[in-house]
């Protein structure tokens, strides 16, 4: 198994922050490359339509307000890997600055772990760096 993971600061405090991006189907208020997200299955599924026209299914498999966290698992996507997991987490780091981190585990097909690692890291930290423009 592989993991990624990127992190970074906001200057909100985390219950704002959570606002923003702590809707299962919130993708498309702060993540410029996904242009919708269609919730199914009362919510439990998100498909997420990228701005190339691709097309992502998510499964919730945790959801916790209060830590303001939840995890998700990909069920069909065009990403050369299978057992995808991913975790987005938000901590309060001082009176008015929260911590996000976003991190997965994988397993690679066809290419290597440094390449799929490289992959999802890049996709979490340009994720983050839009998140960090609504602030």
């Amino acid at each position: 198994m592989t993991t990624a993971s990127a992190s970074t600061r906001l200057p909100v405090t985390a219950d704002k922050a959570w606002q923003l991006v702590g809707g299962f189907d919130s993708l498309p208020d702060w993540l410029p490359f996904i242009v919708n997200s269609e919730a199914m299955e009362g919510g439990r599924l998100r498909k997420l339509t990228t701005a190339d026209g691709g097309v992502v299914i998510e499964r919730l498999e945790a959801f916790d307000n209060a830590a303001r966290t939840y995890t998700y698992s990909i069920s069909e996507g065009p990403f050369p890997v299978t057992g995808y997991r991913a975790t987005l987490q938000l901590e309060s780091v001082g009176e008015n600055e929260t911590l996000v981190t976003w991190s997965g585990s994988f397993t690679p097909v066809g290419i290597s772990d440094s390449e799929a690692e490289a992959l999802f890291r890049g996709i979490y930290e340009g994720g983050l760096t839009a998140l960090q423009a609504n602030f």
